[in-house]
């Protein structure tokens, strides 16, 4: 299924804990990796209301899908399909986008429904689940997994659980993106966006992401590259270039008589442009054209590219985004709240 290297987009998503016991859920959730969203249920009727309320929202990435209706072709046996790029970094302004549930934890031995009914019951198939056993379920576990009821199952009694856990939750939340994003990145595979397929530039890209601390992040069109946001929603756009859009850029600029200066920096390839007011394209009415530039990286994957990094850029309008530090804190007060009210 997975045709690509980079994710086309990738945000923080939410883990449902579901489990008969208050207590075995506070005590879990002390374990958990600090900077997981999660969500804790000690009602699986809750649960399932909740999950499959959300899951009648149509998926993210179909509505990055739509017939193109200004095509040429009187035929109607073909269909045209057109993908808005736009679309994709615009989902850094859904304030909602961080309580998508991609994993289900659930015990396996409650009294009210079992674990493997509760999974069963799920709507959504984006969904990963993973079953917490008892030893004597370990069976009923092992036929789960091997008929696709559950996707993991984990062992209560496991001297590492908590370790075991963590990176099995981590695991699946990244397949959980494979699974939603193949259909867009098979589209994106034949366009410009090429580097998103390249393993080596994926390699670099991880090396920025952990050294800005990036959360989240979407890919972007004119430039071409990808907008990043850390946890407290600081922005960088990585902008991506082959040599074949830079000598683009360089005759775009010298079509419209730019300066020397600025012509001769497109030619050595020292700078990359970000002329965000007109499409990425050089217009005169550039007149502090320098501030528009920004040092260039040169890299060599599968192919040759430039890369730079603008902090806090000006065209995505992101003094309103809904940061995931903010997110975290609201799901806290929120548990603190219902742990209060249970008491």
């Amino acid at each position: 299924m997975k045709s690509y290297s980079i994710h086309p987009f990738h945000f923080p998503t939410t883990v449902a804990f579901v489990d008969d016991s208050p207590q075995f859920l506070a005590n879990l959730s002390l374990q958990l990796d600090s900077q997981l969203a999660f969500r804790l249920f000690h009602s699986p009727f809750s649960a399932l209301i909740a999950l499959n309320a959300a899951s009648s929202v149509p998926p993210m990435v179909e509505r990055f899908f739509s017939l193109y209706r200004h095509r040429g072709d009187a035929s109607y046996s073909r269909h045209v399909i057109d993908v808005s790029l736009d679309m994709v970094h615009r989902e850094v302004h859904n304030e909602r986008r961080f309580e998508q549930i991609s994993v289900v934890v659930v015990d396996y031995d409650m009294p009210e429904i079992d674990g493997l009914e509760f999974c069963r019951s799920l709507k959504n198939p984006a969904i990963k689940k993973i079953l917490l056993t008892g030893k004597a379920d370990e069976q009923v576990a092992v036929r789960a997994f091997n008929e696709r009821t559950i996707d993991r199952f984990i062992r209560k009694q496991n001297d590492d659980v908590m370790t075991l856990l963590n990176r099995t939750i981590a695991e699946l939340q990244q397949e959980h993106f494979d699974q939603i994003e193949h259909m867009l990145s098979d589209a994106l595979a034949v366009g410009s966006h090429l580097f998103l397929g390249d393993s080596e530039f994926a390699e670099r890209f991880a090396e920025i992401r952990e050294r800005l601390g990036i959360v989240e992040y979407y890919l972007s069109c004119a430039p071409d590259g990808i907008l990043m946001l850390d946890a407290s929603g600081t922005a960088h756009l990585l902008i991506v270039q082959t040599e074949a859009m830079m000598q683009g850029h360089y005759e775009v600029a010298y079509d419209q008589a730019a300066p020397e200066g600025l012509l001769e920096q497109l030619r050595s390839g020292q700078s990359l442009p970000y002329f965000w007011k007109t499409a990425g394209n050089y217009s005169p009415i550039y007149e502090d054209w320098q501030a528009c530039l920004h040092p260039a990286t040169e890299f060599h994957g599968r192919d040759c590219y430039l890369y730079s990094l603008v902090k806090n850029p000006d065209a995505f309008n992101l003094k309103y985004v809904y940061p995931y530090n903010e997110y975290l804190d609201r799901l806290d007060r929120e548990a603190r709240q219902g742990i209060a009210s249970n008491a």
